[in-house]
C-alpha cells in the first residue's frame, strides 16, 4: 500500500478512473451487442440507429476506453454489417 500523501491520492484517483473506465467499456459492449442482435434478428434498423452506435464507439475511442484504431475498425465492421442487412 502507498505510504506518501501523493501516492495515496494517486491510488484514490486510479480507483475512480478504473471504475469509470470499466463502466464505460461495459456500456459500450452492451450497445454494440444490442445493435448486432437486432441486426441478426432481422429488425428494420434506420440510419439514425447506425449513426448513434457509431457515435458511441467513436466517443469511447476518443476518451481512451478503447484505442482509436479499435474504434475505427468496430465502426467499419458495424456499418458493413448494416449495409448487408439493409440491402
Amino acid at each position: 500500500m502507498a505510504n506518501h500523501k501523493s501516492a495515496l491520492k494517486r491510488a484514490r484517483q486510479s480507483e475512480k478512473r478504473n471504475l469509470r473506465n470499466r463502466a464505460g467499456r461495459a456500456s459500450l459492449r452492451t450497445a454494440i451487442k444490442k445493435f448486432r442482435t437486432s441486426l441478426e434478428a432481422g429488425d428494420k434498423l434506420e440510419v439514425v440507429e447506425l449513426h448513434k452506435i457509431m457515435s458511441i464507439v467513436d466517443s469511447a475511442g476518443s476518451k481512451g476506453l478503447i484505442t482509436t484504431q479499435t474504434a475505427s475498425r468496430t465502426v467499419s465492421r458495424l456499418s458493413r454489417a448494416w449495409q448487408r442487412h439493409s440491402a
